[in-house]
């Protein structure tokens, strides 16, 4: 109820100044003591993927905490894990505002963030302050000014900077808003990325004494072909997770709506379709061998357990807070069981 009343106000202002008024507005509530009083979700049966235990199955997606500042506050809205980030080795501003649009009438939401953050080292700092233990992704990316054909070595050196920090790492080889990023994609190039991470992978469990998994993050524009190929170098290379999907180039579903126009990733409700579609095609082809965690148009929870049903073992939120606030995560869980 009370998100209901709030959201006809927050969305008479520019979308981004919205989110980070109402991160604050989480982050004072949890400073305050306040955030203990929040509705929980039901309790629900606990899910073991990639060797970790996940207390519900409901995540936070990467993006919504791209410095993992307000770890603590959202931690106390219920969510299973939360994955924070995409961050990259440099600080670096993303692209020149306006970058976030909401599209209403179709519940969905489009950015051109392009990987705005204050770099891997800030975000070290900023997890080691936070007291939340649950289980925490780490989602990394490069840098935009990083020549594609040296975007292992961004990888590689937030894969150490993190790795002692994160339950689990997610690799972002997949947002449409850093120039030719998805070319790591194509086969050739995603071999080499995989091989290095994996091998890197194992020197730091030997070094830490602890295995990090690693999730692979995923476009939903992919052809059929191209997901086949992507499960069988998952297989090969004996990934742990794979994240499906990132936002969507497409405008199938908001044709001629405001703001329709605009260039970037377009999520929330109109990529659901697509979304689940990959997560079966990609259950297909990896069997019971690799696990998925579903993301892209949850708005309710018959959203999610589409997403299950598909063949994801969890799913994320991010755009559908922003149409139905912290009572979506609830739902979901409830309907997840």
């Amino acid at each position: 109820m009370t998100y209901n009343f709030i959201r006809p106000l927050l969305f008479r202002i520019d979308a981004e100044r919205a989110h980070h008024l109402t991160l604050q507005a989480l982050q004072a509530a949890h400073l305050s003591g306040v955030s203990h009083l929040f509705p929980q979700p039901p309790s629900c049966r606990t899910r073991r993927v990639m060797g970790l235990d996940f207390p519900n199955p409901v995540g936070l997606a990467a993006g919504l905490d791209k410095n993992g500042a307000y770890i603590d506050a959202l931690a106390a809205l219920g969510f299973g894990f939360i994955e924070v980030g995409t961050v990259t080795p440099r600080p670096q501003p993303g692209n020149p505002q306006p970058r976030l649009f909401r599209i209403p009438e179709a519940q969905g939401v489009i950015n051109r963030f392009g990987f705005n953050n204050d770099g891997v080292d800030a975000l070290v700092d900023n997890v080691r302050k936070a007291n939340y233990r649950g289980i925490l992704g780490i989602n990394v990316g490069k840098n935009f000014d990083t020549p594609i054909e040296r975007a292992t070595d961004d990888y590689l050196i937030c894969l150490r900077k993190v790795y002692a920090h994160a339950s689990y790492v997610t690799v972002n080889i997949s947002s449409p808003n850093t120039k030719n990023l998805r070319q790591l994609q194509d086969k050739e190039a995603l071999t080499g990325l995989l091989s290095a991470l994996k091998q890197e992978q194992a020197s730091l469990a030997d070094t830490h004494g602890k295995y990090v998994p690693i999730a692979l993050k995923i476009a939903p524009d992919l052809e059929t072909e191209q997901i086949i190929e992507i499960a069988d170098l998952l297989l090969a290379h004996k990934m742990d997770a794979v994240i499906a999907t990132n936002t969507t180039l497409s405008r199938e579903g908001v044709e001629g709506m405001p703001n329709a126009q605009e260039t970037g990733g377009l999520s929330g409700a109109p990529v659901r379709l697509k979304s689940t579609a990959v997560i079966k095609q990609l259950s297909l082809a990896l069997g019971n061998e690799i696990p998925i965690i579903g993301v892209g148009g949850i708005l309710q929870g018959i959203d999610a357990e589409e997403k299950i049903k598909a063949g994801a073992s969890l799913v994320q939120l991010y755009s559908g807070l922003v149409y139905r606030g912290p009572a979506l995560v609830r739902e979901v869980c409830r309907a997840l069981g």
